[in-house]
């Protein structure tokens, strides 16, 4: 019943989640949650989830750049590199939800976690929804995304001051207005420019080519039955036997 539920919402509902995911928003709120760890005295704090999710958004663009430049991908999997929507809502959301319940019970903290990384949820799937990414993509990224804020928050273990109310309410502020203020940016044609700078290709490669190169390749890799070869005499004898 959920399932169906969730595949009867209209397209507006899951354009909005897409946008949830966008990196101008997504990457302004960590590097925001970043800054207030400084300010509250948890640099060491800062710089895990700095590398964590600077780790995540390294990945995720060099498996765009490694398949457009070089067609490093899976044909099988439908892969082409890991959704960036889906890795960055599951990077930086449960940053947020434990960083908002920091001061809270140790199950607050786990169900405010646990919400974010269902919206998260929501954000990849919305992807597939709007045909962006195949679903190996998106649960790639959003597994690439969960594990690095996974690792940044200490499995549940969150930081020990608790955010600034200015700066929560401008955090739900710009997840509220994200799908009519801020414009959206051309992302994947800086990654296709770079990766065919740094590969010499003259096109970028793309799904369909692989596609295509998988269908070939299967294609090459049929066995080809050999027909039985007759002797002249035998052949002479069917022709008269099919005459006779």
């Amino acid at each position: 019943m959920l399932f169906a539920t969730i595949h009867r919402l209209p397209a507006d509902f899951w354009y909005f989640l897409s946008r949830l995911g966008e990196m101008q928003l997504m990457l302004p709120i960590a590097f925001a949650l970043i800054a207030w760890l400084v300010w509250a005295g948890e640099g060491r704090r800062a710089a895990l989830w700095l590398a964590m999710v600077g780790l995540a958004v390294g990945i995720t663009a060099a498996s765009k750049i490694a398949f457009i430049g070089w067609g490093i991908g899976s044909a099988r999997l439908n892969f082409t590199g890991f959704s960036g929507h889906a890795m960055h809502a599951a990077a930086v959301m449960p940053l947020l939800a434990g960083s908002i319940t920091a001061d809270r019970s140790r199950w607050i903290r786990l169900g405010a976690v646990t919400f974010a990384l269902a919206l998260a949820m929501l954000v990849a799937i919305s992807r597939i929804k709007l045909g962006a990414h195949s679903p190996s993509e998106v649960f790639l990224g959003y597994l690439l995304g969960g594990l690095a804020s996974s690792l940044a928050l200490g499995l549940g273990n969150p930081p020990h001051a608790h955010p600034q109310r200015w700066l929560v309410a401008s955090v739900f502020a710009a997840l509220l207005l994200n799908s009519s203020m801020l414009p959206t940016l051309p992302t994947h044609d800086v990654v296709t420019r770079v990766a065919l700078q740094l590969s010499g290709r003259d096109k970028p490669y793309t799904r369909n080519m692989m596609l295509r190169d998988e269908r070939l390749h299967r294609h090459k890799a049929q066995p080809v039955v050999a027909l039985p070869r007759y002797k002249a005499s035998e052949v002479e004898f069917f022709t008269s036997s099919i005459t006779a």
